[in-house]
């Protein structure tokens, strides 16, 4: 069978390309399981939990008998009370044992077939009494695993469970329990809790208080990529700059699992037959990395779904992420926080530098996307931009000269009369809403996280191959402009680039607006004032 790049469900290394887990792996059976901790794998959607947890049951096997469930397999009424899931559970376990090669399985299964056909009124209390006997007899020591405990959230039942799990690890001196136990889902234990209790009392008072910290990193670095795109060149031979892609790739997706899947599923699967290229090398390239990135933000896949759902779900979290990317505000990272905690957990939002940032250029983008989304139909901004789209754009290259010019000429007619202060908070808004239609369907951009703040945004232009630069900023002065444009040819250099611009928001009354061409640096700068 010829192996692809899958980003739905389950991946396995004979059908798929991906990257090795073993680091991972051994990482998690030394620091945790060996040392029969309880812990949850809580990450977000489409962040390989399944897969690792697959891995892990096959890493595990030669020491441990591992059950491995699934409470997405569980229907709703099986949570009704807890003699119906008690029943059910014990049923699960029961088919768990048959999928493990311990030697004793069937002398492990025969307490669990007797508590669900014979025990009608069991409870979870029975039930624990029947694992704690299986415990005792077992050959090997058994890890349970269960994945989506999502499923569970909404279900006291549940909340009950992990009582129970407690109370028994907690004198498991004395009784016979699971050496550890796994869980995999979205949210953490506190949080299911959480969403049982709304009100603000004891929304916090988990029984789950055992677990372990889960402090493995699940996200792919560049040698990762590197070695599962090596693994592909050896069955193609396309000639591609493997440390090369496998950096843009990483620059994209900060190591996100399936979108680091995806931008490599596109390029495999899409580009072969796109007329901008016209080699295998030339589509394993930044070039195709770009032109992968930039199909995939218009597909309105599951991962994007559900962030579309939280945005509308949790309004706090919005407003956060509106705050960072439209007026450069800077939150602490406090995991205390709702808001924070919530952005982090669902994997949109990362703790670094003691700040939250957004996770990766994919979702930065995606959220500017949504943000815009809101206000299209009713921005002047963006209908000026839609009007004026075709004069941007000759033989296919963006003459981004002429978008400065005719943005400082909407931007004056547009908003000219409205107050400062409603120009300071907006305006790198605006320029991104004037920006997004010229370029939408050809090109992307991202802003460069490094220089996002309340005074200095630098916005990278992707269009066709040819890339822009272009730093926005609050004017504060000629000395603090000129620090801006040493600023702005340094970072040219960076990006190799001997072209850059500069657009400046300058609410002084007496100011110049229009746009000039400097050189500062050996570089020439297109400066625009509004």
């Amino acid at each position: 069978m010829t192996r692809y790049f899958n980003t739905e469900g389950l991946c396995r290394p004979k059908e798929h390309y991906m990257v090795r887990l073993d680091d991972r792996l051994e990482q998690i059976k030394n620091t945790l399981v060996d040392r029969k901790k309880y812990f949850v794998i809580n990450r977000g959607r489409q962040y390989g939990k399944t897969t690792t947890l697959r891995a892990l049951e096959q890493y595990l096997k030669d020491d441990y008998t591992v059950l491995s469930l699934d409470f997405q397999e569980l229907e709703t009424e099986k949570f009704a009370n807890s003699t119906v899931f008690s029943r059910a559970l014990a049923r699960k376990m029961c088919e768990a044992f048959r999928y493990t090669e311990a030697e004793d399985r069937e002398q492990l299964q025969k307490p669990l077939a007797d508590f669900k056909d014979n025990n009608p009124d069991g409870g979870l209390e029975e039930l624990f009494e029947c694992i704690s006997t299986i415990c005792g007899r077992s050959l090997h020591p058994i890890v349970l695993m269960i994945d989506e405990v999502d499923s569970a959230s909404n279900n006291q039942v549940f909340v009950d469970f992990l009582a129970q799990l407690r109370a028994r690890y907690l004198k498991r001196d004395k009784a016979p329990i699971f050496h550890s136990v796994i869980l995999a889902g979205v949210y953490n234990i506190k949080n299911l809790k959480l969403k049982l209790r709304p009100e603000s009392e004891h929304q916090y008072n988990s029984p789950w208080n055992i677990a372990a910290d889960f402090k493995i990193s699940m996200s792919f670095s560049v040698s990762q990529i590197a070695g599962m795109l090596k693994e592909y060149e050896a069955d193609y031979h396309t000639g591609m700059d493997i440390q090369a892609v496998s950096e843009e790739i990483y620059a994209y997706t900060s190591g996100y699992p399936v979108l680091v899947s995806a931008i490599c599923k596109y390029i495999d699967e899409d580009l072969s037959t796109d007329e901008e290229f016209d080699g295998q090398d030339k589509i394993w390239s930044k070039a195709g990395v770009i032109s992968a990135v930039r199909r995939l933000q218009t597909k309105n896949i599951t991962l994007f779904e559900s962030m579309v759902r939280h945005l509308d779900t949790f309004p706090e979290m919005k407003k956060m992420f509106y705050s960072i990317l439209f007026k450069g505000s800077e939150f602490s990272y406090n995991s205390d926080a709702k808001e924070i905690d919530l952005a982090c957990m669902f994997g949109y939002a990362v703790g670094s530098d003691g700040k939250v940032r957004i996770a990766n250029r994919i979702f930065e983008t995606r959220l500017y996307n949504y943000f815009y989304s809101e206000e299209e139909l009713s921005n002047a901004i963006i209908q000026e931009a839609k009007r004026n789209k075709s004069s941007f754009i000759n033989d296919g290259r963006l003459d981004m000269d002429a978008v400065m010019r005719k943005f400082v000429t909407a931007f004056g007619d547009i908003y000219g009369k409205n107050t400062d202060s409603f120009i300071e908070d907006n305006g790198r808004k605006l320029f991104l809403m004037y920006l997004r239609p010229i370029i939408n369907g050809a090109g992307n951009y991202y802003i460069e996280a490094r220089t996002r703040d309340d005074k200095r945004t630098d916005i990278v232009v992707d269009y066709h191959g040819e890339q822009f630069i272009i730093e926005l900023k609050i004017w504060h002065g000629n000395e603090y402009n000129d620090r801006g444009e040493k600023q702005l040819s340094e970072y040219l250099d960076y990006y190799h680039q001997d072209k850059g611009y500069l657009l400046s928001f300058n609410f002084n009354r007496k100011k110049e607006v229009g746009v000039k061409e400097i050189r500062a640096g050996g570089k020439v700068i297109v400066e625009a004032v509004v």
